[in-house]
């Protein structure tokens, strides 16, 4: 069968969603589960002014999720361990006649992490097939979709510490991943990046995922986190990352500054603007009060020129470990 995914800025059919259930994600009193819920619930109401979401919430959520969500919100009861969708949700994809097909990654907590729990999130990708209709194709890969990004022109981001990491495929081969990767992307070249974020390999990391660090913005452009103070460990980053980019040669690459903010109460931050996420004619973009939300606002106005950019504070979000791509899934139409 041949697949490819469409890119993200291609119109959408909707947007999924999780709820966050009664987990970490809460903290530790009823003012941190406020502004958690209160995070996802502003990120759903501002996609839906664009395009229809669904959400996925634990039995004992839905009516505490109907409350937060704007009415035109479809929640749908669901088993959930955690809210991260872009990463337990299938990557949509189409095959030969047009026809949308889930991908079915096998999700294992992020590389098995101690703090995860996954039995449930390991069926999400299935049930959202289900619900929506569409055929389920299961992959042998261990992945998540924050840790790929297509240009839907062949070529796919990826990050030598997730696909090839400790608790993923670390008996596959290079050359294994991608091949698995093109078949269900249905594309041909893979641009890998050494290492994500230095944030992203503390307690709640992903251990590198992409859609933090680089993303497509076109075919030809891509964006990258440029972290410019050498006071926080991602100014080198930065500078690998970059070099990456550069020698693939055939891509427009833009810098989009680091927010200034460098540390939180846990230590040096990884606020990124690339952790944006496109719906149909707006772009979300990750907000931290912060100097450069505006500089960000601006370079996403010239790469997205027929898009409304709308800022959205993702600070809670990334305080319990990823953005508004992270809890984002976009399914085609």
């Amino acid at each position: 069968m041949s697949l490819v995914m469409p890119a993200e800025w291609e119109k959408h059919e909707r947007t999924w969603m999780a709820w966050p259930p009664n987990n970490y994600l809460l903290g530790e009193d009823d003012s941190a589960a406020e502004k958690a819920r209160t995070a996802w619930a502003n990120v759903a109401n501002a996609v839906s002014k664009f395009e229809p979401v669904s959400v996925l919430a634990n039995s004992d959520c839905l009516e505490l999720a109907r409350a937060y969500l704007n009415p035109e919100i479809e929640i749908i009861e669901a088993e959930l361990d955690d809210a991260w969708m872009r990463d337990s949700g299938p990557t949509f994809v189409k095959n030969q006649h047009g026809k949308i097909v889930a991908v079915n990654w096998i999700f294992n907590g992020w590389g098995a992490q101690t703090w995860a729990t996954w039995e449930k999130d390991a069926q999400v990708a299935s049930f959202v097939g289900k619900v929506s209709g569409t055929e389920v194709i299961d992959s042998k890969l261990i992945n998540e979709g924050g840790g790929i990004h297509v240009n839907g022109a062949g070529v796919v981001l990826l990050t030598e510490t997730v696909q090839l990491g400790d608790g993923r495929n670390a008996s596959w081969s290079k050359q294994e991943v991608e091949a698995e990767i093109h078949s269900k992307l249905g594309t041909r070249q893979a641009i890998w990046i050494k290492r994500g974020l230095t944030r992203d390999y503390d307690g709640f990391g992903t251990r590198g995922h992409i859609d933090i660090v680089a993303c497509f913005a076109s075919e030809n452009v891509i964006l990258f986190h440029d972290q410019q103070n050498p006071a926080h460990p991602d100014y080198e980053v930065s500078k690998e990352v970059r070099a990456v980019l550069d020698e693939s040669g055939e891509f427009e690459v833009i810098a989009v500054p680091a927010p200034m903010i460098l540390r939180d109460a846990e230590g040096f931050v990884d606020y990124s603007y690339i952790n944006h996420y496109i719906v149909n004619g707006a772009v979300l973009l990750c907000s931290f009060d912060d100097d450069n939300d505006q500089v960000a606002k601006e370079i996403l106005e010239s790469v997205y020129p027929d898009r409304e950019i709308v800022l959205v504070d993702a600070r809670e979000i990334f305080a319990r470990g990823g953005g508004i791509h992270c809890i984002t899934q976009q399914q085609p139409a």
